[in-house]
C-alpha cells in the first residue's frame, strides 16, 4: 500500500519489451537505497516488484529493475515510458507511519489525458479527462491518484475532474511538466469502488 507522497523524481533507464511483457529498469538514488529484491515500489503509481538491483559508485548509479506484466502494459502508460523520461517514485508505506496522503494501492484503473493547466496565484489548476466508467467514483473533495500523486479533486464533470496543484507538487512529481494532450495514470478511491461493490450485492443499485 502507498499514501501518494512522491518520495523520489526517477528516471527512466531503458524499457524492454519481450513479447507482450516487458522489464523496466529506473534509476532511483533515495527509494533504491534499501529496494530489496521482491520490495513494492510505485512507479508512475502502478505498484511493481523490484526483481534486480545494479548499484556503482557513480551519483544516482542505483538501479532498480521490475517486470512489467501484459495487464499492467493494457492499463497503464508504462508501455509509453522511454529512456530519461522522469517517473514519481514511492516505497511501500510503513505501518508505524503516518498517512500523509490517501489509501492508494499501486493498482492503476485506467489512464487520463491532460485537458488544460490554469495558472493562479502560487498554485495551477489542472483538468484531466477520464474514462466515463471511472467518472462515477470521481467526487469533488474526494481524493484520486494522478500518476500516484494523491490529489483532492476540486470539480468535476461527466467526464473530466480539475485539481489544484501546490508549488512543492509542481516541483516534486512529473507533474508539474504534464502538457495538455499527455496521458497520466488512475488510481480512483479504492472505498468509493468497494461501497458500489456492496449496494450492486445487496440489489440497490444496478452494475
Amino acid at each position: 500500500m502507498f499514501t501518494g507522497i512522491i518520495e523520489e523524481l526517477g528516471q527512466v533507464v531503458a524499457l524492454e519489451t519481450r513479447g507482450d511483457s516487458a522489464v523496466l529498469v529506473v534509476r532511483a538514488e533515495v527509494v533504491g537505497a534499501d529496494a530489496t529484491h521482491g520490495a513494492s515500489i510505485a512507479v508512475n503509481g502502478v505498484c511493481l516488484t523490484v526483481v534486480g538491483r545494479e548499484d556503482s559508485d557513480g551519483p544516482a548509479a542505483r538501479e532498480l529493475r521490475f517486470d512489467v506484466m501484459a495487464e499492467t502494459l493494457l492499463r497503464s502508460v508504462v508501455g509509453t515510458f522511454a529512456a530519461g523520461q522522469g517517473v514519481n517514485l514511492e516505497r511501500a508505506v510503513r505501518a508505524d507511519a503516518r498517512l500523509d496522503g490517501h489509501v492508494v494501492q499501486g493498482h492503476v484503473d485506467g489512464t487520463g489525458t491532460v485537458i488544460s493547466r490554469t495558472p493562479g496565484d502560487g498554485w495551477e489548476s489542472v483538468r484531466f479527462g477520464l474514462p466515463a466508467d471511472l467518472a462515477r467514483y470521481v467526487a469533488e473533495k474526494g481524493s484520486i491518484a494522478v500518476d500516484g500523486v494523491s490529489l483532492t479533486v476540486t470539480a468535476v464533470g461527466p467526464d473530466w475532474f480539475e485539481v489544484g496543484l501546490i508549488p512543492e507538487t509542481l516541483r516534486a512529481t512529473t507533474l508539474g511538466a504534464k502538457q495538455p494532450g499527455d496521458p497520466v495514470n488512475l488510481e480512483t478511491d479504492v472505498l468509493a469502488r468497494y461501497a458500489e461493490r456492496l449496494l450492486i450485492a445487496q440489489g440497490r443499485i444496478e452494475a
